[in-house]
Formats: C-alpha cells, structure tokens, sequence
C-alpha cells in the first residue's frame, strides 16, 4: 500500500513530466482559477477551452462581471449548459466586490460563501490560487482514490463521502508550495490516466501500488451510482412573427430549464400555447406545425414541437409583456438555448 507522503511526492513528480501545462487557466489570479473551476464543473475541458478565452476578452476582471448585465452573461454562456452556474457566477461576481472589496479570500472557508461554490470547488480555488494546503474530491480524484486505496462504499452515503474527504486531507503534500501541481496532478492523473473506463495503468506512477489493481478491482471501483430514471418532457415552441419579420423572444424564469435566457413562448400543453396564439389572432389552424425535436437534459429528454405563425396586429412597442419582438440581426445580442439556436439557423428558409 502507498503511504501518503509516497503518494504525494509521485503525484507531484508524475504532473510536472507527464500533467497538463497548457491550460489557459493554470495561473495564480485567482479570477481566472475560479471562473475555470465553475466552468469545468460537469463540463469537458476541450467545452471549456473555447468559452474561457471568449469569457476573459469580454469580463477580464471580478469587476467587469460584477458590474455586466445579467443578459450579457447568459449571452455568453449559451451552450456551456447548467445555466444556474452561469446566474451563480454573476452573483458570486457582485458578492467579491461588494462584500471582499473586489479581492477573492484567500481561506477555502470564506469562498464557500460565494454562490455557486462548494467545498471542493473553493478548496481547488485556494490551491491553484493562493498554495493553500486544501483537499479536493471530485468525480476523478474519488475515482483515483477508490481505486489506489480500495476504498469501497456506495457513492450516495454520506459517511463514505466523510470518510474519502478524510482520505484525501491525509494525503496532502507537506509544502505549500507544491499545491498547485499536486491538486492539478489529482486532476490530471483521473481525466487522462486513471478513466473511468479502459485506464491506461502502465502509464499511472501508482500502479506497483494500486490496490484495486492487485485484487483486480478495477472495474468495480468506485462503485457506479444508480442511474437516474430519464423522464420525456413534451414541450411546444411557438415562432411568432409580427409584420415586420421580428420574432418574439420571452425571457425565461430564472429558475427552471433555460433559466433567465431569451426564448421563443414555450408552452407545457398544446391548449396553452393556442390560447397564447389567439392572443394574437391566431387561429390553431393557422400555426404551422414542424417535426418534433429532442433536447437531452441530466434528468429529462426534451421532446419538443415547433409551431410558427404571423400575426398581423400592429406592434406599438418592441416589448411585450417579457419578451422582445427582435429581428434576426439582433438575436445574437440574447442569450438563447442552444438547441433554439441550432433550430432558428436550420428552420429559417423553412418556416419563414
């Protein structure tokens, strides 16, 4: 079995010859580590690789996220998914400024306090950022764990949950100086080594030592969580045109799917959406009605009907009610879901 200062020290020595060093966010200010560390939270790193640059060319600092509007920043978050990140964000953004003086707080404790940031998150935060001695555990470091040290439990107890928490705190380097390159070793070494499945142990330095390796366990561990049953949502879009050519876009709640992001009228039921129609003076026969699409959510599969239709009342005002009536010009200038987006840029030769 590796003890830990064994294990700390082939981490570290493994991530500075064979880690990730290109990565645009493995710097020391800590606004571009925690704007890293929301995005990469169930998110891929190639995913995240396109979005940061474009983050950090339009908010380069906590203060220019604090002080954007809201729509701005779901704007450019469209298509990272997980929207309650990107509304967390902003507020944590406003929380740093006004509450820290514009500073991130060195402590792990104290970033806990910001939206969006958990123990894990604000733990790689202070590592990355100020060298604090501070354990992470997310789906890959618990993957090295369980595996390295033949831990066992089910995945949705707390006390195994404790107990790997406890695990990882013992495993901590010595130096404070050598957090940066352990925590991302950590990182590293699950996403390109020790995968989920087919893992490349030749390449792992813990591979004499691996204890789920020499009972051969490596399939069984950790254990898999029980998949979530996926529940078929039917929802109806309805593509309003004015005369025009403007389409109405209504902000979405702030919670709930697509939270806060512009959106045609989207309806649960099919009388709903004809009643919002004949608002309009749109009769049900004059909708017409497009293949049906599916959009995949963690929980749900989106099954989701368009409907486009003209109305030919005169519009007084861009605004209605929480929409917008906007040209295609300006689309871009919304935050709208991506598989919105990807219907309109299809569909408008189509439909309208």
């Amino acid at each position: 079995m590796i003890s830990p200062t064994d294990f700390s020290r082939r981490l570290i020595a493994w991530q500075r010859q064979h880690g990730r060093h290109h990565l645009p966010w493995q710097v020391r200010e800590p606004y571009r580590v925690w704007l890293s560390e929301i995005m990469l939270q169930q998110t891929q790193v190639a995913t995240v690789l396109d979005y940061y640059p474009r983050f950090i060319a339009r908010f380069p600092d906590v203060a220019a996220l604090a002080a954007a509007p809201q729509d701005d920043v779901l704007n450019l978050w469209a298509g990272l998914g997980y929207y309650s990140r990107a509304r967390n964000l902003h507020k944590a953004a406003k929380q740093v400024v006004h509450d820290f003086g514009g500073a991130f707080p060195p402590q792990r404790q104290a970033l806990e306090t910001l939206c969006g940031v958990g123990r894990s998150t604000a733990a790689a935060i202070a590592a990355f950022a100020f060298h604090g001695r501070e354990a992470i555990l997310d789906g890959n470091v618990k993957r090295v764990l369980c595996r390295v040290f033949a831990q066992d439990g089910n995945p949705a107890d707390k006390k195994f949950e404790q107990a790997l928490w406890a695990l990882a705190e013992s495993l901590l380097p010595p130096e404070n100086e050598n957090m940066p390159a352990y925590t991302q070793g950590l990182m590293d070494l699950g996403a390109t080594v020790c995968k989920r499945s087919k893992p490349l142990c030749a390449q792992c330095p813990m591979a004499d030592g691996c204890l789920a390796k020499a009972q051969n366990r490596i399939a069984d561990l950790p254990r898999k969580k029980e998949a979530a049953e996926v529940k078929t949502l039917p929802l109806y879009w309805l593509l309003l045109r004015n005369r025009k050519g403007a389409l109405l876009l209504e902000k979405r709640p702030q919670k709930g799917i697509w939270g806060g992001l512009y959106c045609v009228p989207c309806f649960e039921s099919l009388s709903d959406m004809h009643r919002f129609a004949a608002q309009h003076g749109i009769a049900s026969d004059g909708l017409e009605e497009a293949p049906a699409l599916t959009h995949r959510l963690t929980h749900r599969l989106l099954l989701i009907t368009p409907f486009a239709g003209r109305t030919d009342r005169p519009s007084e005002s861009r605004h209605e009610g929480n929409g917008l009536w906007l040209l295609e010009s300006e689309w871009a200038d919304y935050g709208l879901p991506k598989p919105l987006q990807n219907y309109l840029r299809r569909a408008q030769g189509d439909l309208f």
